[in-house]
């Protein structure tokens, strides 16, 4: 039984960022979330962290308080032999410890999905990396791409209208030398030898391309057949190819399509989160330090207002601001212009106009309005006429 109470020592790794070791094993704990300002304050004061399972919540304590709660308490057990399999297996260990090190302070992705993402690449896996728009799927994936340092191919399986010629190749006539076959560049890529290949939109790929991909993915066959014919030549998939496709999947997304069950099956699903107001922020500044924390903390309110909108009782928006749009109008601000006029160019065009004082995009403009001061609480989406 999970214990109601865990004791944390907070400190700062090579790299500079915050960590938390289990104060009865060291080791590093990465199923624990406290924010960056209490860990700050811990290692400045000397204290530890008391963290609370069952209502998540974390308190700063004295040193003291980790003798007083081991009085009485049982001798430490012995490393387990799956602790010892990751201290001795070089593979292991750079998953579970040195993996840690690769991962951006940009991607905000949950410590452990990090892990299981690397894991699942050295493994040779097929990952589908599923989530909201917007939420950083393709980000995370590059991020892997240039943390391994493999060879990397990248396809836009939603942009292309020719399945076949992007995915096995075309045939030309010419006058002179007949009738050629050219193999696409996909057809190299499976041959590449430890290669990650990106496999972008693919909910939105045409059927077709499912079919192509069918035996490429499949475990027990990983070959690509060029041709319908008995004869047609196939391509093997060489060792260690690893393919990261990602989705968007859900009815909210009217231009994808409901994919097979059995391609779905032939990927493990790596889930992106939707960011916490306060991660959203902290994102914000890190990548336009120009903004002030204030407006931050803004447009993240904001966007995480859209998203709890979405989902309530009788919500008056069909889809919420996205981290890509919340990245955009920071952006915007950062150039200098005023969140109304950043507001105006990059949120509200992707609102229904429909409906006029009902519409969405009034909704939004007098949300943005009440950030400016300009509009209260109680008035937004009031069209009631005074008499």
């Amino acid at each position: 039984m999970k214990k109601r109470f865990e004791y944390l020592i907070p400190s700062k790794n090579e790299n500079g960022t915050f960590i938390l070791k289990d104060s009865d094993t060291g080791l590093v704990r990465t199923d624990i979330y406290v924010r960056d300002i209490m860990l700050e304050k811990a290692v400045e004061n000397g204290q530890c962290i008391k963290f609370d399972n069952e209502t998540q919540r974390s308190y700063r304590k004295p040193m003291s308080i980790l003798d007083e709660n081991k009085a009485g308490m049982p001798p430490k057990e012995e490393p387990s032999v799956a602790h010892n399999r990751i201290m001795e297996d070089p593979v292991l260990s750079f998953i579970h410890n040195d993996s840690l090190k690769l991962k951006p302070e940009t991607l905000v992705m949950q410590d452990l999905k990090w892990k299981y993402l690397v894991r699942s690449a050295m493994r040779g896996k097929n990952i589908m990396m599923t989530g909201p728009a917007g939420c950083g799927k393709t980000m995370a994936a590059k991020t892997l791409v240039t943390s391994l340092e493999r060879p990397d191919f990248y396809f836009n399986l939603g942009a292309t209208q020719d399945p076949r010629g992007t995915l096995i190749g075309n045939t030309h006539f010419k006058k002179d030398e007949g009738t050629m076959f050219s193999e696409s560049v996909f057809v190299k890529a499976i041959q590449t030898e430890d290669a990650i290949i990106l496999l972008d939109e693919l909910s939105r790929a045409h059927p077709e391309a499912w079919n192509i991909l069918m035996t490429v993915l499949d475990e027990g066959q990983r070959y690509l057949r060029l041709d319908e014919a008995e004869d047609a030549p196939t391509i093997k998939v060489a060792k260690g190819v690893t393919f990261i496709a990602t989705a968007n999947i859900g009815s909210e997304y009217t231009a994808t399509r409901a994919m097979d069950r059995a391609l779905v099956d032939r990927f493990i699903i790596v889930e992106m989160d939707t960011l916490q107001k306060e991660q959203e922020a902290k994102l914000l500044l890190q990548l336009h330090p120009d903004i002030n924390p204030d407006e931050a903390d803004t447009i993240a309110e904001i966007a995480s207002m859209t998203r709890a909108e979405m989902v309530s009782e009788a919500p008056k928006l069909s889809s919420a601001i996205s981290t890509r749009l919340s990245v955009e109008l920071a952006g915007l601000l950062s150039d200098g212009f005023t969140l109304e006029e950043g507001a105006e160019v990059a949120i509200y065009p992707f609102f229904d106009a429909d409906g006029g004082v009902d519409s969405e995009r009034t909704y939004m403009k007098q949300v943005v309005q009440k950030y400016c001061g300009k509009v209260e609480d109680e008035d937004i989406f009031n069209t009631e006429e005074e008499e």
